[in-house]
């Protein structure tokens, strides 16, 4: 049997363009996992923003992986914003966050560990998608 507190602890942060399928996420994700050469097991909870609470893919990959998916607003997200690899006006004109992947990812790791997070895997552009990993710092 193996201790899961052994293992560590990663969040992987979302942004997405609306309807963005699951399937595109997965493929994001996967990608990501193996060049980092980090286990999907290793992956504890999906975090993005609360405006993209009802997106249908977000929700299903969720359902997919068997993971909690958790939301924070901009006001949540802010406090990361210096930590984050790039800042995008973008991000920031249509959600109030200059990086929605990363800071997502930070919140809920930090939120998670109780301890200073930091990013794993900086944000990973894909055509719909962006996506980040925290954990431990």
């Amino acid at each position: 049997m193996t201790d899961d507190r052994a293992a560590p602890t990663f969040v992987v942060g979302f942004g997405c363009q609306r309807g963005c399928p699951a399937s595109t996420l997965r493929a994001l994700l996967d990608q990501a996992l193996q060049a980092h050469r980090i286990e999907l097991r290793a992956v504890k909870a999906l975090a993005s923003i609360d405006l993209k609470r009802d997106e249908p893919g977000l929700l299903e990959l969720a359902r997919q992986l068997n993971l909690p998916l958790q939301y924070f607003n901009s006001a949540e997200l802010a406090p990361f914003q210096q930590r984050l690899s790039h800042q995008s006006q973008i991000a920031f004109e249509r959600t109030g966050c200059y990086g929605v992947a990363e800071s997502a990812a930070l919140a809920l790791a930090e939120l998670l560990i109780l301890a200073p997070a930091k990013l794993m895997i900086p944000r990973q552009k894909y055509a719909q998608a962006t996506l980040a990993l925290a954990g431990a710092a």
